[in-house]
């Protein structure tokens, strides 16, 4: 299976480092460098950033992917968000450049700039190529904000007459709209995460991770606060990987963890994927997802997920492989039996066959 010409179109944050070269969000990268052995030619349009690239970017490692930025877009404020207005210009103008001679076009939500891109490509671009829409969000947030509300209904509409890939399986669920697991793992690492598993041993003092951006949104403080009715000597260590403007915040109402707890900013993919195959348990308390890749990675190697049940993970990690974060629960975690928790941990590997990309490349056939 070998196709021309794919254009994907994100609001995946770029930035150039050190040494002048282009660098992105890791996982989004390394699966547009997987994807480049089945295309010709790959153009990512996405947004470039003029700040220092966090150590969790990746570079692309394909000679026929080509990146071509657009301005940073959206913000905290409503006049923030109102900016978008005046960047439309530059933007579409990337796009129509760019997608000629496109056989497929991708375009990732939800994101600023989809309110004017789906109307853009449904009504107003002539189309010679396949047109995919990725929806990496809660495909059923009952309150989403206003943009993603008006992207889900777009598309639910099927005004753009393109297939939809979302994350779950959902009741009354419209043929246009796809099942996809995305991708996240090599055959490689899930062999080896298979020996990590089988090995996997579950005796007090636990080893817990966090990954994520760090915010009350992403449970953070949800997660500190459960662990103030803990015994810490059931746990050996507390990492949290990622940052964000609360960092120092969440440092300081850690410190009852004493020597435990360990903030770590961003690490690059290979220190995270060292870390979930030592830990017992993910951590994980969002408030809104789709379904979180780092759960796929954690069941590769057969670490727990404590979670909540948002978005598509209640389809995927239940009773039998992981547990539901509750603060008042997490309590029962350090009583349960060892043999138990390797059952639970040994049942994760079959989920993690499903986010491969080996397995997202058979899947391609249905889109492409």
């Amino acid at each position: 299976m070998k196709f021309k010409k794919l254009v994907i179109i994100s609001h995946t944050e770029h930035y150039l480092n050190d040494g002048g070269i282009v660098v992105g969000w890791g996982p989004t990268i390394n699966e547009i460098n997987y994807l480049a052995d089945y295309f010709e030619e790959i153009i990512h349009i996405a947004c470039l950033l003029n700040d220092k690239a966090p150590l969790s970017s990746n570079s692309y490692t394909k000679n026929n992917i080509k990146f071509f930025p657009i301005p940073p877009f959206g913000g905290g404020s409503f006049i923030d968000k109102l900016g978008i207005i005046r960047k439309m210009p530059i933007i579409l103008k990337t796009i129509s450049e760019n997608i000629e001679f496109a056989t497929h076009v991708q375009l990732r939500l939800p994101t600023g700039i989809g309110v004017f891109l789906l109307p853009y490509f449904s009504w107003f671009k002539k189309r010679t190529f396949k047109f995919w829409v990725k929806y990496a969000g809660n495909w059923v947030e009952e309150h989403p904000p206003f943009g993603y509300r008006f992207q889900r209904w777009f598309l639910e509409k099927n005004y753009a007459k393109c297939k939809v890939t979302i994350n779950g399986f959902w009741p009354n669920q419209l043929k246009h709209c796809i099942t996809f697991e995305n991708p996240c793992l090599l055959d490689s690492q899930i062999a080896y995460g298979q020996e990590v598993a089988a090995k996997k041993e579950f005796k007090k003092p636990y080893r817990f991770v966090f990954v994520g951006r760090l915010d009350d949104d992403k449970g953070v403080q949800r997660i500190i606060d459960a662990f103030r009715s803990i015994e810490l000597g059931d746990v050996e260590s507390i990492d949290f990987i990622g940052d964000g403007p609360k960092f120092n915040h969440y440092v300081k109402e850690s410190l009852f963890l004493e020597d435990k707890v360990h903030f770590h900013g961003f690490l690059n993919s290979e220190k995270v994927h060292e870390r979930l195959q030592k830990a017992h348990f993910l951590l994980l308390a969002s408030k809104a997802e789709g379904f979180p890749k780092v759960i796929a990675e954690a069941a590769c190697y057969g670490t727990i997920p404590i979670v909540t049940n948002v978005g598509s993970i209640g389809q995927y990690i239940n009773e039998t492989n992981g547990f539901e974060f509750n603060i008042m629960k997490l309590n029962k975690i350090f009583s349960q039996d060892e043999l138990t928790l390797v059952v639970k941990s040994k049942r994760l590997t079959k989920i993690a066959l499903k986010f491969s990309f080996n397995a997202y490349v058979n899947k391609l056939k249905n889109i492409c």
